[in-house]
């Protein structure tokens, strides 16, 4: 059936991480042998599947709202009779399998992170009306295993998991609970992935991980970055997200010596303040996360470094609130991510004393995003007047125009033909806005 039209429709949802962005494509890739197409609406799919986050109280509780109005769906398509099958898969079905059936009894099946790939077999069962619903608890070595390695890749940049789970036990965090402990691909499986899809168009690969840098095959991620350097077609190399604890001397050094290493680091310290650190358990203080960024900065002086910041976690004072500020003005960030403290159930920190106030909350988000926003803008428009090799991703939004990403991640929109989609050029900046630059070919023949 691998071969033949889709005859049923997959509507798949994904919230969260890259990691379940690259999840959802292999749900996708395991689902078509059994005749499922991708539709890009809910309400003439056979099967939807949400691929959940858990990581914010905000997002599961957007969950449960979007399954309200996928149950309406569901009962229109039976009243008109056919059938739908709900799927919730990812970290809230982990964490919150048999709550998600009591809570939600329109849901048919609960894939944890680690199970999608018994998808086949668990829709199969539901068919047939009888078997289990709930499957949360598979080692990452059999959904690996199971996992066909040819993709079918959309565009020309791809995400390719290379590390699952977490051991650093961040008092915030429940990946620990609901990926499990850090275990890494073998190397073999990882290259042979890269290699179809870089024989399938891709230039860009994005090496995905709960803590990446924690990659523990044969050389660690230095090592696999050498290896995929080395395949034909593969011209970018990119990997998130990192822990400060695991950037080794070695992958430091592939950054200076690799040219397919793009010079784009996302490197989450989290906070400026050491208490607050302490008490995240971060395995870091703020002075020795600049000094790894000052070692970064030597090895590859052209680097541009992304952070993820937590505003508002239990005990922050004014005063270590104003040292997260310090930290990021001596740093100079690129681009970051930011993030009110939110309660997670389960988690230490959730139990903490010295809970911050939303209000308070609220008021140091904006202080901190102006202070991001601002060092963003000025990284955007140092580019203005320099050539930087851009991949074309796409045709952009206008008649005639072209999206592509430069070495720093950032968005680049130029007039150009389409047969340049595929192709790194050269381009020469003109324009720089918060979110993107815009500029003309560096070409004669373009």
């Amino acid at each position: 059936m691998t071969g033949s039209a889709p005859t049923k429709r997959l509507f798949i949802k994904t919230y969260g991480c890259q990691m379940n962005v690259y999840d959802s494509e292999r749900m996708a890739d395991v689902l078509a042998p059994l005749g499922y197409g991708v539709t890009s609406t809910p309400e003439d799919a056979d099967l939807v599947v949400l691929n959940t986050c858990h990581i914010r109280e905000k997002a599961t509780e957007k969950v449960y709202s979007e399954l309200g109005q996928i149950k309406l769906m569901k009962q229109a398509r039976a009243q008109a009779g056919g059938k739908m099958t709900i799927a919730v898969a990812g970290c809230v079905a982990q964490a919150e399998g048999e709550q998600i059936m009591l809570r939600q009894p329109a849901v048919d099946l609960v894939v944890g992170p680690q199970a999608y790939h018994q998808l086949p077999e668990l829709i199969a069962r539901a068919h047939r009306a009888r078997g289990e619903r709930l499957a949360a608890d598979f080692a990452a070595d059999e959904k690996f295993d199971a996992l066909p390695v040819a993709r079918n890749p959309d565009g020309v940049t791809a995400f390719l998991t290379v590390q699952e789970g977490c051991d650093k036990f961040c008092t915030f965090c429940v990946v620990p609970y609901t990926r499990g402990g850090e275990w890494s691909r073998p190397v073999e499986t990882i290259l042979a992935e890269a290699r179809d899809l870089a024989a399938k168009g891709v230039r860009e690969v994005t090496l995905l991980g709960q803590n990446v840098n924690a990659y523990a095959g044969e050389g660690g991620l230095a090592g696999l970055a050498r290896q995929l350097a080395q395949i034909e077609g593969l011209d970018r190399i990119r990997y998130t997200t990192s822990h400060p604890a695991d950037m080794d001397d070695a992958l430091i050094e592939a950054h200076a010596e690799l040219p397919q290493l793009m010079p784009y680091l996302h490197l989450p310290v989290q906070a400026g303040s050491d208490k607050i650190l302490k008490a995240m358990n971060r395995a870091h203080t703020a002075e020795s996360y600049l000094r790894l960024v000052e070692k970064i900065r030597a090895a590859r002086p052209d680097i541009a470094m992304s952070g993820d910041f937590i505003v508002g976690f239990p005990g922050e004072r004014d005063a270590d609130f104003e040292a997260t500020l310090s930290l990021v003005r001596e740093v100079g960030y690129a681009a970051s991510f930011t993030f009110k403290y939110s309660r997670r159930p389960g988690t230490p920190a959730a139990a903490l004393p010295g809970q911050v106030e939303e209000a308070v909350k609220d008021e140091r988000l904006a202080r901190l995003n102006a202070l991001i926003d601002e060092q963003q803008r000025a990284f955007n428009a140092a580019q203005v007047g320099k050539v930087l090799p851009v991949l074309f991703e796409k045709p952009g939004r206008h008649p005639g125009q072209l999206s592509g990403r430069s070495p720093y991640l950032q968005a680049v929109h130029v007039e150009g033909p389409e047969r340049l989609i595929g192709q790194i050029v050269p381009v020469r900046i003109e324009t720089a806005h918060k979110m993107s630059l815009a500029g003309v070919l560096e070409m004669e023949s373009a």
